[in-house]
């Protein structure tokens, strides 16, 4: 599987996963955690993308690593910086497992994607 395919992939299915993890908490109505999931199923695709893309010009690890977490923390900022209905931030709730999720994208992409061939 190629690298920027396995992103796609790795990325919209842990942040889903991501999304629905906020369902756990008290403050998280059942109409409010299909947006969660959804935006949260974006954000995955997002940074598994760049990374993929990433992964297809560099073969460091570290830096695929790096660059998924660049890209989950942006994405998470982005959308944890939109108060809540109660104005509200939830910023470690929400850039933490973004970022968790870049990291793994980000390993994967460079681990284990297939190279481009020249």
């Amino acid at each position: 599987m190629s690298k920027v395919l396995l992103g796609l992939l790795l990325g919209a299915i842990l942040g889903a996963i991501d999304g629905a993890t906020a369902g756990f908490y008290d403050f998280i109505t059942k109409e409010m955690l299909v947006g969660i999931v959804a935006g949260s199923t974006v954000k995955g695709l997002l940074t598994g993308m760049a990374a993929g893309f990433y992964a297809r010009r560099s073969q460091s690890l570290v830096a695929g690593i790096l660059v998924g977490v660049l890209v989950g923390f942006v994405l998470s900022f982005l959308v944890a910086a939109m108060p809540q209905p109660s104005g509200q931030h939830y910023y470690v709730e929400i850039i933490l497992p973004g970022m968790a999720v870049g990291a793994i994208v980000g390993f994967a992409t460079q681990r284990y994607g297939r190279p481009a061939t020249a």
